[in-house]
């Protein structure tokens, strides 16, 4: 099935056509050479292997990139070189203070009364067990919201397990209310007495591979270890459980907290003509879990992001704006970069005109949404239209502009979201799976092309999306 009859089987009436050129009387018209240039930059995105070639360079060349450690700085370096040897106007960084963790090792294993080893991985900013591990019996919630109401006599002493199942959406729906568990159980359970909590992965896959992911720690609760088991592993629990008899499980995990340490957000700018000091931000998070390459998590946006706006640059004459790509650092912690950049900018958030991020994968994209001024909509109509010849429609929603760039939102930058297929996404989340070879070189070609029509347009249109 392709992606336009797929989405228009999905949502049909929800989505909205393209609309025909038209513009509010005070807002200027949207310019034919613009639109043309956009045309072509969209026709020669799916003929540019450009993303395709720095995601096999990042992923091969760097690898895993957890938050903090000495691989994001190598990933902070590579990124430095490779908009140096594009030719970006501009290549800079500026710091960000990053907790540094480390995991060490993990295992789990029932004692008894089916004793068997478990697939398991520690939650990111997990803390470690004692010493040799902890051994306790479990006790089952199915979600997380169970666990709130639970009664903590039930829980004290002993190892929670919340059995929550995520549920498959292309959109990621599904990772919200699933996702809970994993945040804020390891906190609840410790509050009422537990020794340590283990999760059903937050995924859609499955395979034998756990998924990793952060642990928000309260500080009213101890900080007890919190793992996630693969999720053939956590059904397996599910069915001895139903055996009516008493489950002890052994677990060990040996983490390390480092402190705190400086690592970057690295930008490359491609300077505008007429309006230079107003931006349209490209953001992607160059950091990564470290169980896979973080080939689909984010280093699939990280290349879309650089090579669109290396195309333009390229082929295409220079737009008012300059275009700024942002790679945040330190994501999958706790949005650490993006959070201390919308900070450092708040002040002069008018300078940023829209932005939009790349961070669900790299599947094809189906539908295009926005937050803007209402009398820019016609703009984004005609984006929407531009990006019609390759199965994007116009979507029936409010963007919130991504994890990264959500956090520029909230400061009051405009942003649009280009909506992609993650129907797999989540079968590769957070996984030792997440790999350069689930990349589709013509799904890349796609996402690049219509990030090039959005880009272009954004950035060469001078009326004002705020």
């Amino acid at each position: 099935m392709t992606i336009s009859r797929l989405t228009k089987a999905v949502f049909g009436a929800a989505l909205i056509a393209s609309t025909p050129l038209a513009f509010a009387a005070d807002q200027p018209a949207l310019e034919d050479s613009t639109i043309e240039t956009a045309k072509m930059l969209r026709d020669a995105a799916l003929k540019s292997d450009v993303a395709y070639d720095l995601l096999e360079s990042l992923t091969t060349e760097v690898g895993p990139r957890l938050a903090g450690s000495v691989k994001e700085q190598e990933a902070i370096d590579w990124a430095v070189a490779k908009f140096k040897s594009l030719g970006f106007d501009k290549v800079y960084t500026e710091p960000v203070q990053v907790p540094k963790w480390e995991r060490i090792s993990e295992a789990a294993s029932v004692v008894a009364p089916f004793a068997q080893p478990l697939t398991i991985t520690a939650l990111g900013k997990s803390a470690a067990t004692p010493e040799g591990g902890v051994t306790a019996e479990i006790v089952h919630y199915a979600t997380f919201e169970d666990l709130q109401s639970a009664n903590p006599d039930d829980v004290n002493g002993k190892i929670v397990f919340i059995s929550n199942r995520m549920e498959r959406k292309i959109d990621g729906a599904g990772y919200g209310p699933a996702v809970q568990a994993r945040g804020r159980g390891a906190s609840e359970a410790a509050r009422k007495g537990a020794v340590a909590i283990v999760i059903r992965s937050i995924g859609t896959d499955s395979h034998r591979l756990p998924h990793t992911g952060g642990v928000n720690y309260e500080e009213d609760a101890p900080r007890i270890a919190a793992a996630a088991l693969s999720n053939p592993d956590a059904d397996q629990l599910e069915r001895m459980m139903k055996r009516g008899l008493p489950i002890t499980l052994h677990l060990d995990i040996q983490t390390k907290d480092l402190g705190t340490v400086e690592m970057a957000n690295v930008i490359g700018e491609i300077t505008g003509t007429t309006l230079p000091n107003e931006y349209v931000v490209l953001g992607s998070h160059l950091d990564s879990w470290d169980l896979g390459t973080g080939a689909v998590d984010d280093g699939a946006g990280v290349a879309i992001t650089m090579a669109t706006a290396d195309l333009i640059k390229r082929i295409a004459p220079r737009p008012k704006r300059t275009i700024r790509v942002v790679l945040f650092s330190a994501e999958e912690i706790g949005l650490v970069g993006a959070r201390q950049y919308a900070e450092r900018h708040a002040a002069n958030i008018e300078e940023f005109a829209i932005g939009a991020e790349s961070d669900f994968g790299a599947g094809p994209i189906w539908a295009l949404a926005s937050r803007v001024n209402p009398d820019a909509t016609f703009v984004v109509d005609k984006m929407a239209q531009l990006m019609g010849a390759i199965g994007v429609v116009r979507a029936d929603r409010i963007a919130g502009g991504g994890p990264d760039v959500g956090q520029l939102a909230r400061v009051g930058m405009p942003v649009m979201d280009l909506l992609q297929n993650g129907d797999d996404y989540f079968d590769l989340h957070h996984t030792a799976d997440d790999t350069f070879d689930k990349i589709i070189p013509e799904n890349m070609r796609q996402n690049m092309a219509a990030w090039a029509v959005f880009t272009y347009v954004a950035a060469d249109w001078p009326g004002s999306f705020k």
